[in-house]
């Protein structure tokens, strides 16, 4: 993965970004020490943008696809109001063991849930309207994960969907599977009138999207 803005005003962004804790420090140091495709961490940009995404939506119930090493999670979680909640879905078990014990370690370890195993199962199982939803699992399922969770936000409910600039091979489509699944993905949304969205380019691109006013 291939930042969107030049290295430099990305490291210039992080300078004046407030840090991540100390905890999130440690976690990012194993992970990519540890762990199979580090660019796959959220960083500390998109990791306090994630948090005041949930702050300033007063989000309460939030659903993240992919929770790789916990990261975001973690992330999210500061920005919850009390008595919010986060569940988060992993396919991996070694992904999801590092995070539940950098979880456990942390201040809001009764505020996430990890669920292993597929996340459009869990999503199925799973009751009520969510809040938030940050999808950053794999690429081939996101219009499937879009379509699964468009219906259950809630009337103010608000989806992040990461990766969705993949590098700028949006532009050049390479015929890589996952370049193909971000590019439909791109188009699913923009084609679909149930919604608002804006792409930004933060990271590798985040997309934004609630549900139009009609919904």
């Amino acid at each position: 993965m291939a930042f969107i803005v030049p290295e430099e005003i990305e490291r210039y962004a992080e300078e004046h970004t407030t840090p991540p804790t100390p905890l999130l420090e440690e976690l990012a140091a194993e992970t990519r020490a540890t762990l199979r495709a580090p660019l796959m961490l959220t960083g500390p940009i998109e990791g306090r943008f994630l948090e005041l995404l949930v702050h300033a939506s007063g989000a309460r119930r939030v659903l993240e696809l992919g929770t790789y090493s916990g990261y975001s999670a973690i992330s999210m979680a500061a920005g919850l109001p009390e008595g919010g909640h986060i569940d988060t879905c992993e396919v991996d078990a070694e992904h999801a063991e590092v995070a539940r014990r950098y979880i456990a370690s942390s201040p809001h370890a009764d505020r996430i849930t990890v669920h292993l195993g597929p996340a459009l199962e869990t999503i199925a199982v799973l009751e009520g309207e969510f809040d938030f939803v940050f999808i950053d699992a794999d690429k081939p399922n996101y219009v499937n994960y879009y379509e699964a969770v468009v219906p259950r936000l809630s009337e103010r409910g608000l989806i992040a969907a990461d990766n969705t600039l993949w590098s700028g091979s949006v532009l050049d489509p390479d015929g890589s599977e996952g370049t193909e699944a971000i590019v439909a993905f791109n188009e699913h949304v923009r084609a679909d009138p149930r919604v608002v969205a804006v792409q930004l380019t933060v990271r590798d691109g985040i997309t934004l999207i609630r549900r139009a006013a009609s919904e």
